[in-house]
């Protein structure tokens, strides 16, 4: 299994031994459609877009829908994990896929998420976005779980690499 499967739970799959690591692209019009949470137009050029493509992407992973991470990740993406070791583009589909049909990605990442809370930031640079996990935990607060780098390209944002730290091991 992936080490980087889900957004705000990135890091954790390395830890509950997924061993992949991963890192965007609908409207809200198709998150709609699906089911998902998305608070912001996903195809607009800001740091709220941003976070709606990533929770977007947390929900894909957990559901298992890989045809949306495939649109979404580019094709050169890259997620790197705490042992230095990659995951590509293909691997994190593969691995979203199986998750079709079952809720228990999404009870994995519920658990993970309630003991690490995490603080989004953006930073936005002209067409790239990097979006980092920051602890909120009173112990380990400001630091790094994992950040994402995407790229606004053919008017959305997509994901391009993916790196994560060994915080919340």
């Amino acid at each position: 299994m992936p080490y980087r499967t889900y957004r705000h739970a990135r890091a954790c799959l390395a830890y509950i031994g997924l061993g992949l690591g991963a890192a965007v692209i609908g409207t809200q019009a198709v998150a709609a459609s699906q089911g998902g949470s998305f608070a912001a137009d996903e195809t607009a050029h800001t740091a709220a877009a941003v976070k709606a493509v990533d929770q977007h992407w947390l929900e894909a992973e957990e559901s298992g829908d890989a045809a949306w991470l495939d649109g979404m990740l580019l094709p050169d993406y890259r997620s790197v994990g705490v042992a230095g070791t990659f995951a590509t583009k293909a691997a994190i589909v593969a691995h979203a896929a199986k998750n079709h049909g079952s809720d228990a990605m999404k009870q994995q990442v519920a658990a993970w998420q309630a003991a690490h809370p995490v603080e989004q930031q953006v930073t936005l640079q002209g067409d790239t976005a990097i979006l980092s996990f920051v602890s909120a935990a009173p112990a380990t607060k400001g630091k790094l779980y994992s950040a994402d780098v995407f790229v606004y390209v053919d008017g959305r944002w997509r994901a391009l690499y993916s790196a994560h730290t060994g915080l919340g091991k």
